[in-house]
């Protein structure tokens, strides 16, 4: 053991030994190496440097070879194109060379035409002048007859003067003799009756019926599915006429409350009627836009009126003739109809639109109540504007005209009831009551027949009366459970009729 490791003592003595010996021999060749060294690495640096220098030569090279292939082939292409070009070219001419041709051969036929046509002109001309020549022999012929014409027509106007002077003296020997027989009439007609009482069947009862403040429901009547918008008496008659949702108009005897007839035609609801003076028609303003006029007696429709471009909710007939009709509908205008002709005679346009219109006593006049509150009055025959009034602080739902003509009845959305003077236009009387609230834009009030009451229908179904000389509220009317829609007064005093938004129809007493 120790001998071995004497001996590993004795190797690493050695091994430094000649560690030491190599470190001075490479620290005495060192510089000698170094400077052999240096003159290889500067030239290797050199050639690198070449090296590189020669890559990018290369890739120049190579990036113009590209640049010249792409320019050889857009050439190539261009030269293609240009070929091809050339050929069409070569063909448009060849194209145009056989049009023209074509073309020649056109022009010269259109000038062979054009000398025919040119010779045909000649020969018209001609003719011309010989028909202008014959023309004016004529137009001298025709000035001699218009002559002559109105030398006839002179004579035929005067003669026609002379004979209606004739027949204005006729009538009015003829209206002096009916003024005395009336007086005649009237004398022994007081002399007959000392009890003072007039009858239906005597002279004098249309002006001097008396009504009666109703109080109770006579009839309850299930009239229109889907409600009753317009009820109106029959001139001096109990017999009540009603219109409604179903499209339907029917009349009713208000004695027993029974059905009479019903008059189907109507396209759509019923939202006004009017009767004429000799109960001989009905008419009925709709929401189809149409005017449908019912002859009583058959049933049957004698017109449909059209002309309007919306839904037509008011109607009323002349007083002074049963041929002229008023009609406003939701376009802004009012519309007069002949009966006799069948179509309108006159369209009054308004800027705002008629909820509720009727003829003055002479019919010359319209009344007329619109959605912007006012009353206006319009010549029926220019169909200008008369005067204005505003008459409400909201729409005006109806107008009714007093049996003597001198005042109208307005009803408007701001609760209150109206009643002007037809020449003036300035309010008389405003009726009014806590509970009434009007129930639509086409709600219908009414005077009755002795002018001395007026009844409206209130949105909680009642129907409220004002006497015009007491100014306030004489009879509260309950029966319905609905809306009430419309009011009318028959001529005879009484009864009076109300219509509610279910269809409901009441005869009061």
């Amino acid at each position: 053991m120790i001998e071995d490791e004497v001996s590993k003592e004795a190797i690493k003595r050695t091994m430094k030994a000649l560690r030491r010996r190599h470190l001075l021999e490479e620290g005495a060749h060192g510089p000698a190496f170094a400077a052999l060294l240096k003159p290889i690495t500067l030239q290797g640096f050199e050639w690198k440097e070449k090296a590189e220098n020669l890559e990018l030569e290369l890739q120049q090279c190579y990036k113009a070879q590209s640049r010249l292939s792409e320019q050889l082939v857009v050439e190539v292409a261009e030269s293609r194109n240009t070929k091809a070009l050339i050929q069409e070219k070569e063909t448009l001419i060849t194209d145009l060379q056989s049009e023209i041709e074509q073309k020649r051969d056109e022009c010269s036929q259109l000038k062979e035409s054009l000398d025919e046509k040119t010779k045909a002109l000649d020969v018209v001309l001609s003719e011309n002048h010989a028909l202008k020549a014959q023309l004016e022999e004529l137009m001298i012929n025709v000035r001699n007859t218009d002559a002559e014409n109105k030398l006839l027509v002179d004579r035929i106007m005067s003669e026609k003067l002379e004979a209606a002077e004739k027949i204005n003296e006729i009538s009015m020997m003829y209206e002096d003799l009916r003024v005395r027989c009336q007086i005649n009439s009237i004398e022994q007609l007081a002399r007959q009756h000392v009890d003072g009482v007039i009858r239906q069947n005597e002279f004098g009862f249309e002006d001097l019926v008396e009504s009666t403040v109703p109080s109770v429901c006579k009839h309850t009547i299930t009239a229109h599915a889907g409600g009753c918008g317009s009820v109106v008496f029959q001139w001096n008659s109990d017999k009540l006429i009603t219109g409604g949702q179903d499209r339907t108009v029917k009349i009713w005897d208000t004695n027993t409350g029974l059905l009479s007839s019903t008059l189907n035609g109507c396209l759509g609801s019923v939202l006004d009627l009017a009767i004429t003076h000799d109960n001989k028609s009905v008419i009925a303003a709709s929401s189809s836009n149409h005017l449908f006029v019912f002859d009583i007696g058959s049933g049957r429709i004698r017109h449909s009126l059209t002309g309007h471009t919306d839904k037509v909710c008011a109607v009323d007939v002349s007083r002074v003739s049963c041929r002229h009709v008023l009609s406003a509908a939701y376009d802004r205008t009012i519309k007069v109809w002949d009966l006799q002709k069948g179509y309108c005679v006159n369209t009054i346009i308004s800027h705002s639109n008629c909820n509720a219109l009727c003829f003055s006593m002479d019919g010359l006049t319209v009344c007329s109540g619109h959605v912007d509150g006012n009353l206006r009055l319009w010549d029926t025959q220019t169909g200008k504007l008369i005067s204005e009034v505003s008459a409400h602080s909201q729409p005006v739902t109806s107008i009714y005209l007093s049996r003597n003509g001198n005042t109208v009845l307005t009803s408007g959305r701001d609760n209150l009831h109206n009643l002007f003077d037809m020449r003036t236009l300035e309010v008389c009387l405003t009726f009014r009551a806590n509970g009434n609230k009007v129930a639509s834009n086409w709600s219908r009030s009414c005077i009755s027949a002795d002018d001395n009451y007026v009844a409206a229908g209130s949105m909680d179904g009642s129907i409220y009366v004002w006497s015009r000389s007491k100014a306030d509220i004489v009879s509260t009317l309950k029966g319905h459970t609905a809306p009430v829609l419309s009011c009318a007064w028959s001529g005879l005093g009484k009864p009076m009729a109300s219509a509610d938004r279910s269809g409901t129809v009441c005869i009061w007493t």
